[in-house]
């Protein structure tokens, strides 16, 4: 997710304000895997088998991981994306991972787990979801 160009970066996090136009633009122009990414995050199971037939398992692993689940978490450990373990952390607000955003002045993706962590904050879950 570092290479992705900052503003796309912020226009991901909006989508977690319930902003579908945004989540629309970033399908129709050139970020399906960041769209299906937000949208699994919010619970939708077809993003998130969009994302493993598409050559993005490690962004399933990201949701799932997010999601608690310890399994993904340690696939992208073990897979090196450890990138993405550490804004799962900081998701969940763990100290060492905010951090470490904030010493590699990575504040966009300090505010994007923020999004996400108010959007889950007020959610209600469905456990049946299927798990990484």
């Amino acid at each position: 997710m570092l290479d992705y160009p900052v503003k796309i970066l912020v226009a991901f996090g909006e989508t977690f304000s319930g902003n579908d136009e945004i989540l629309g633009w970033l399908l129709k122009n050139g970020y399906p895997e960041l769209a299906a990414l937000s949208s699994a995050i919010r619970g939708s199971e077809q993003a998130f088998g969009w994302l493993m037939a598409n050559g993005f398992p490690h962004l399933a692993a990201l949701d799932s991981a997010i999601d608690e689940d310890k399994k993904a978490y340690h696939w992208l450990n073990h897979h090196k994306h450890y990138f993405l373990a550490v804004l799962s952390d900081a998701v969940h607000n763990q100290p060492e991972a905010v951090e470490w955003l904030t010493r590699n002045d990575l504040k966009v993706f300090l505010m994007i787990a923020a999004k996400i962590r108010h959007f889950r904050d007020n959610q209600i879950f469905d456990h049946h979801k299927m798990h990484f």
